[in-house]
Formats: structure tokens, sequence, C-alpha cells
């Protein structure tokens, strides 16, 4: 998912976070995340947000990020010529 991340591209994820077991589904430790494991997946990228807790309505453990791959400095301003180069 990060490798398919264009430069300048924004990454909006949201997913369930160990603890969430003793509330529901998912339960099993495969399909939760670690305290901090989405922010270490995320590293490279700047982070914008990043929240890892409990919500009440419905019951959930949930680690949400939103992260932006920063574009090269030669990506990030374009250059157009205004006149013709002579050399």
């Amino acid at each position: 998912l990060l490798a398919s991340l264009a430069p300048g591209g924004v990454l909006l994820y949201e997913t369930f976070a160990q603890g969430n077991e003793t509330v529901g589904k998912p339960s099993r430790p495969d399909f939760l995340l670690r305290p901090g494991e989405l922010l270490e997946l995320c590293r490279g990228l700047r982070v914008v947000a990043y929240e890892d807790g409990f919500e009440e309505e419905p019951a959930r453990f949930t680690q949400r990020i939103t992260a932006v791959r920063e574009p090269s400095p030669a990506e990030a301003v374009p250059q157009y010529w205004l006149a013709r180069r002579t050399e």
C-alpha cells in the first residue's frame, strides 16, 4: 500500500488495535495493531495526524493516521522556462 503512494499523495488509514479483543471483533491478534505499529509502518512519510485509543460508540480500539509522501525537491516545483535557453 505504501509503495503505491505517489509523491505528494495522502494516506488516510484506520484499523483495529490491540485491546479490541476485549470489546468485540476483530479479536484475532493477527488482525490487531500493536501500540505505535502504524507509526512504524509510515516511517519516511510526513505524519499530519495520528490517534491510537478507545472509542465508545461503537466500542472499539483503533489506530488512525493521515500521512503525506513528500515530493522530492525536483518534483515539488515544476520548472517552466519563460524564454528559450541559448547556450
